[in-house]
């Protein structure tokens, strides 16, 4: 639990006058910097005012005063600081907005609050990366990890507010400081400093248009590299979290599946175009040694842009089938999800379809609720009998950079966190894993938006909300102690992951946090 209210650092001189968040205008992620234990020995925390991301709904906010503003009247003989940039609004201007309720504040609180937990934890996961030095090391790499956090904050706040001067020189200070073979926080903030060099290098004053288009992607993969498809590889080698996500998918298509002898899968994406098609050859070693009679027909239907790249899988699956007895019928719909009609879709009478779903959806979350609702729509059309879908279980898409870029920082500090306790500090296919695979994840995420941010993972909670307004119903996975007896199992998996059920879905996680939300859909 973080004592947040009282040790945040509040400025009298801007808290007394402006509502809380008013300039920053952070609606989904409205905080001010939490002084945290960790920080103990910071000066001040940064708060800045960033006109351009003051949406329509905060401009029609009364200043009033608030709960907030009462605690930093209250404390303002306590703290003392000023703020990065002065306020520029008067308090003329905003007597004529509405007057706040008080489900604002609590919601507004537990906005705050779960940013600053972010924070804490990001810096927590930094400062346990490595514990193998002696008592002083680790107070020296304790304050150094403290300065790089307050760094790359006052960096992404400098990048929103558009200060080309300071973000690059505080970049400056960053590169120094995040070392791409360092400690795990010091890897995964060298990641975080691309991104806030690419996003500062786009950005254009107040008004402009950004005149700048995309070729249309399905996902960061679609543009392949080499080194992308060797990075790949090699989190499905050493990282659990798509194996885990293939192990849950396949007991549950096997389950929807159990009687019956026409069966087909929609693949959406086919697991990023993940090399040798290991979800589908697994499921074809069971489909072909379960009780009674295989399938007379297993039928795979990809969907997506990299057609050679799922044909030439197509093939290598065609002919593990056979060695195990299962007619196997290997088709690919080259088509976006957006584009994709239901008759692109081959069904056959009184056949079971399976629409499954690997890291994929989210790429088509969009500001609006439109793109996703119409791929939805199309697949409730197929009515398939069971909907797998796998998710990174965090919440990249607020609208405000400022909120992703602190729910990033935590997610994937996390991630590195696990990273370092499977491979060592100069590991090559470490270094590979985290610079071409989890990098280009967070640079999308901090560096792009509009049609080029394809990254916009979500919560669980927010897919249940998206996929009940859409028509289905979810199908609660009652498999915790299979997944369970899967993890400890597994030799590639090491001490640290935890599988919990959370309101019908598995969430794979490391240490307390979560990392991948499996979850079943009916129609």
């Amino acid at each position: 639990m973080i004592p947040f209210l009282s040790n945040c650092k509040l400025y009298s001189d801007q808290m007394s006058n402006d509502m809380i968040g008013l300039e920053l205008g952070l609606s989904t992620m409205d905080y001010y910097y939490p002084f945290m234990p960790m920080l103990a020995n910071a000066a001040s925390s940064w708060i800045l005012s960033c006109p351009d991301e003051i949406t329509r709904e905060q401009k029609r906010i009364k200043r009033t005063m608030s709960i907030a503003e009462t605690i930093a009247s209250t404390d303002s003989s306590q703290y003392s600081g000023g703020s990065c940039i002065s306020r520029s609004s008067s308090t003329s201007s905003l007597n004529s907005f509405p007057r706040l309720q008080f489900r604002d504040h609590i919601w507004t609180y537990s906005q705050r609050y779960l940013a600053a937990e972010a924070v804490e934890e990001a810096a927590a996961a930094m400062i346990n990366a490595d514990h193998d030095g002696e008592s002083s090391t680790k107070e020296d790499g304790t304050t150094d990890g403290m300065k790089l956090v307050q760094l790359l904050i006052a960096c992404a706040e400098a990048v929103a507010c558009r200060d080309k001067s300071h973000a690059s020189a505080l970049l400056s200070e960053l590169r120094a400081n995040a070392l791409v073979f360092g400690s795990s926080f010091q890897r995964v903030a060298s990641c975080f400093v691309e991104g806030l060099t690419d996003r500062l290098a786009m950005v254009q004053p107040l008004g402009a248009v950004d005149n700048n288009s995309t070729a249309p992607t399905m996902n960061i993969m679609d543009i392949a590299s080499d080194k992308k498809e060797e990075a790949l590889r090699l989190v499905y080698e050493f990282c659990p979290h798509i194996q885990f996500g293939h192990f849950i998918a396949n007991l549950s298509i096997l389950e929807a599946f159990e009687g019956e002898s026409l069966v087909h899968v929609v693949d959406l994406g086919m697991t990023l175009g993940l090399p040798r098609g290991h979800q589908w050859r697994q499921l074809i070693q069971s489909l072909a040694s379960r009780a009674g009679k295989p399938p007379q027909r297993l039928r795979i239907t990809a969907v997506g842009l990299s057609v050679d790249k799922f044909q030439i899988i197509g093939d290598e699956l065609e002919a593990w089938a056979k060695d195990h007895g299962i007619n196997l019928e290997f088709l690919v719909v080259e088509s976006n999800l957006e584009n994709l009609r239901p008759n692109d879709i081959k069904i056959s009478e009184n056949e079971v379809l399976i629409v499954n779903s690997i890291l994929q959806l989210h790429c088509v979350v969009k500001e609006s609720r439109g793109a996703l609702n119409s791929v939805l729509q199309k697949i409730h059309e197929l009515s398939p009998r069971v909907l797998v879908l796998v998710e990174q279980d965090s919440s990249h898409n607020g609208p405000f950079f400022l909120g992703r870029f602190m729910e990033a920082l935590h997610y994937y500090s996390a991630i590195f966190d696990s990273l370092d306790a499977v491979l060592p500090k100069y590991d090559t296919k470490r270094a590979k894993m985290e610079q071409f695979y989890f990098a280009e994840e967070i640079k999308n995420i901090v560096s792009c938006e509009g049609p080029a941010r394809v990254e916009r993972h979500e919560r669980a909670d927010q897919w249940r909300r998206r996929m009940s307004r859409a028509g289905f119903q979810a199908a609660p996975i009652k498999m915790l102690a299979q997944s369970q007896k899967w993890l400890k199992n597994n030799t590639n998996v090491c001490e640290g992951y935890t599988v919990v059920e959370e309101k019908g879905c598995l969430v794979l996680g490391w240490k307390s946090k979560p990392i991948i939300a499996t979850s079943c859909w009916k129609c």
